[in-house]
């Protein structure tokens, strides 16, 4: 796993995807992959029009529709590469040392599958160039590459600030204490001030599985503060980060726990469209 690979289109998001991408590859020391995908546009629906047009005229339209499309199709490859191009300098400015460019015909999951042995972390925007920034929202893409892609994935939204602090949201169950292992050992987060945050009410065993946890993560050098918040999962999470000036929030990406319920069909919409903090899904 040699990559952080940071999604590229033409959305208004592109520009905070290549920082964050930026930031990470400095952090973990590892090559940042720039991967831009051109998919085929659905073609629109046929046409009868022999009644209206003779042979040679329709043989002529195909024609010149056939050179249409291949006329649309290198614009957007050329579009595409100005698109990486410019990505580059940005990450460069970014502070990235080791870049590199890619694209792709055909579809972003198969794209990312391909490329998920080398993928050390998949770094994407909430929204896609079709989207509305300010819409509360996410792109048809992010939702299908949470569910496909097996590797860690940053989703940033509006903006992406270098994280000061984080927050973990944990909830004392195999998947969470696996993403808090994963935080534990790798360098992308170490240093920085840890919340360790669970939505309560709690049992006495949770209460001990959250002092292992904050053990763990003191024993990697992490300083923890640990909080059990009342209410509802994503109201009680959205306020703490605001309260606490939080940049990123960890979760573990599968379950079906009050917490990780919000990664399984429709929660996973509203989690990820009403978040204004990059998240860190793992698994």
């Amino acid at each position: 796993m040699n990559n952080i690979v940071a999604c590229i289109d033409g959305s208004a998001s592109a520009r905070c995807v290549t920082i964050a991408a930026a930031w990470a590859s400095g952090r973990l020391d590892t090559r940042l992959l720039l991967l831009h995908v051109l998919e085929r546009p659905s073609a629109p629906p046929a046409q009868d029009l022999s009644g209206a047009i003779g042979l040679g005229s329709r043989e002529h339209l195909l024609e010149e529709l056939t050179a249409l499309d291949e006329r649309r199709e290198k614009l957007a490859l050329e579009h595409g590469r100005h698109l990486l191009e410019d990505a580059e300098a940005v990450a460069v400015n970014a502070g990235a040392r080791d870049v590199a460019r890619k694209q792709r015909h055909g579809d972003l999951v198969d794209a990312l599958r391909d490329l998920e042995e080398d993928t050390r972390l998949l770094v994407m925007g909430r929204l896609g160039e079709d989207h509305d920034i300010a819409a509360h929202t996410i792109g048809s893409h992010l939702e299908s590459v949470v569910r496909s892609v097996h590797r860690p994935i940053m989703v940033v939204m509006r903006e992406f600030v270098a994280p000061r602090q984080f927050m973990i949201a944990y909830d004392g169950s195999a998947t969470a204490s696996k993403a808090l292992e994963l935080v534990a050992n790798s360098p992308l987060l170490a240093g920085l001030p840890c919340h360790l945050v669970t939505v309560g009410p709690v049992t006495a065993e949770q209460t001990r599985q959250i002092g292992q946890a904050r053990d763990t993560l003191a024993e990697a050098g992490f300083d923890v503060t640990t909080a059990t918040l009342e209410g509802e999962v994503q109201s009680a999470l959205g306020q703490y980060h605001r309260e606490q000036g939080i940049d990123l929030m960890v979760m573990g990406a599968w379950g079906h726990s009050r917490i990780r319920q919000f990664f399984v069909g429709s929660n996973t919409t509203r989690m990820l469209s009403h978040s204004d903090i990059t998240l860190l899904l793992l698994r």
